[in-house]
């Protein structure tokens, strides 16, 4: 395997770091969906995570890694909120300063969780490059250490934690896993976990139409930023970086988008069926293995999908 940001001992390395402050998620399993997609499916429940969503994994990963000195000036991030809460947390844990950077338009329960773990937290309009000009201008005037939301090695191997355990939860019996993909941190450090356990592991990334770069960067063999995402998949609205995007070019076998109504009814029939609470980030995942293109691929007897959080402003359900 050629030379990545992360390796697989990085992945059980981090494994190691973040198990006193990171839960052991569960899987469970639908008859249901099972029926809808023509295939079994795993699923690999990040919504029972510590602040609800996966980025707890990495950003403890990435924290807790912090030379002393490094650690006293704090942290910054941007975020529009999981991994902002996440950053917030392993800060906490730490016990320094957390400054986070997030979008006017992020949900209300995420920015409350961020404050409620004692961060600051900077406004700002909702893009890339607002949030990035901010999160700088904060390093500048605390010189806190930049915790990135994908693109950072410790990042990326601790979202590798996933896999390991969700190959070793399913007993080996995984054809392929697949999960959301933004800025590609999770599913980097997914393809560097279950390709490094498993060399015949097939890997699929979900994504809204909406927020296509990454179907259109593997399309076009070159990573294509993310302009103006339009999809309810808030935690999906970020291009690819450097350090994720070679990992995924070289181990995903497809990108599958899905529509924002399949999204929408991905999430319900979850929320209906299996009885959980997942956001639509993580819908995007579930909408991809029930749509006609997954469908047709051959050879997937038993699919992982990772719901990646459940993290949802109840007073703005998509139904």
């Amino acid at each position: 395997m050629p030379r990545y940001a992360a390796g697989l001992q990085d992945v059980r390395d981090a494994q190691e770091r973040i198990a006193p402050h990171a839960h052991v998620t569960p899987v469970m399993t639908s008859s249901t969906l099972d029926s809808l997609a023509g295939r079994s499916l795993s699923f690999k429940c990040e919504n029972f995570q510590k602040v609800g969503a996966f980025k707890t994994r990495g950003a403890c990963n990435a924290i807790l890694n912090l030379s002393p000195e490094d650690a006293a000036r704090g942290v910054v991030t941007h975020s529009s909120g999981n991994h902002a809460q996440a950053v917030a947390r392993a800060a906490a844990i730490r016990g320094i300063d957390a400054h986070i950077v997030m979008p006017r338009t992020a949900p209300s329960v995420k920015r409350a969780a961020v404050e409620g773990y004692g961060a600051k937290v900077y406004p700002c309009e909702p893009n890339l490059t607002a949030r990035q000009a901010l999160a700088d201008e904060a390093v500048q005037e605390t010189g806190a250490t930049l915790i990135s939301p994908f693109d950072d090695p410790f990042i990326i191997a601790g979202q590798g934690t996933v896999a390991l355990e969700l190959i070793e939860q399913v007993d080996h019996r995984l054809d392929a896993i697949i999960a959301p993909i933004g800025g590609g941190g999770l599913m980097s450090g997914l393809c560097i976990a279950a390709k490094g356990v498993d060399a015949n592991m097939r890997l699929f990334a979900a994504e809204p139409a909406g927020a296509d770069d990454a179907a259109r960067s593997m399309a076009a063999g070159r990573m294509i930023p993310q302009t103006s995402p339009d999809t309810i998949a808030d935690g999906l609205l970020t291009s690819m970086g450097e350090n994720t995007w070679p990992i995924v070019r070289d181990h995903v076998e497809q990108v599958i988008t899905v529509t924002e109504v399949q999204i929408v009814s991905a999430m319900r029939l979850v929320w209906e069926r299996m009885k959980i609470i997942i956001e639509p980030s993580s819908a995007v995942a579930v909408a991809a293995v029930l749509c006609d293109q997954f469908r047709a691929v051959s050879g997937l007897n038993h699919v992982g999908v990772v719901l990646t959080g459940g993290n949802v402003d109840l007073n703005k359900l998509p139904w």
